[in-house]
């Protein structure tokens, strides 16, 4: 596997990068995991992302191997978590998703590794996502990085574990 390469998404991205989740989602639904479906994320999720410019693709011989979100919006229910680092700066992480063509490659440990350098470079060494709790594969991953759950929302696909890594 060669080099990842980082940069923002635009427009010329966004039927690749629809095309992507949807797989990811069919991969998702085989694996009875169910977070996300056709009412979340959507195009127009993306397009507001990639108008904001919060939206980062990471490219692998050519084509998009992962996308994510880094900015620093968050839902009300964030206000209930226990975060151990509550007065220190930070970035939230939203739809990383790793193409299933190239799932299993460390992609997303690379990939997050990849967004604390980056954060670290803006004197930013707090983040926090949300993770589904049905999602074994994130979960072990974000535990394996050192994530903590700092504590937990429901919503319309069930519940999601807010958690935050400081570094």
């Amino acid at each position: 596997m060669g080099k990842i390469s980082y940069r923002l998404a635009n427009f010329n991205d966004l039927k690749e990068i629809c095309k992507l989740v949807n797989h990811a989602i069919e991969e998702m639904i085989k694996q009875n995991i169910f977070q996300w479906d056709e009412l979340y994320p959507t195009m127009d999720d993306f397009r507001e992302d990639i108008d904001k410019e919060q939206l980062y693709v990471g490219l692998l011989d050519d084509h998009i191997a992962v996308i994510y979100v880094l900015n620093q919006d968050y839902d009300d229910e964030y206000e209930n978590g226990d975060w151990k680092y509550k007065n220190e700066p930070f970035y939230i992480i939203h739809r990383l998703c790793v193409n299933p063509v190239f799932q299993n490659k460390g992609i997303a440990r690379s990939t997050l590794q990849h967004i604390e350098e980056e954060l670290i470079d803006l004197d930013i060494h707090t983040i926090r996502l949300d993770v589904y709790s049905q999602n074994p594969f994130a979960l072990k991953l974000y535990d394996s990085l050192n994530y903590t759950k700092a504590g937990y929302a429901d919503w319309r696909k069930g519940r999601f574990y807010l958690m935050e890594k400081h570094f």
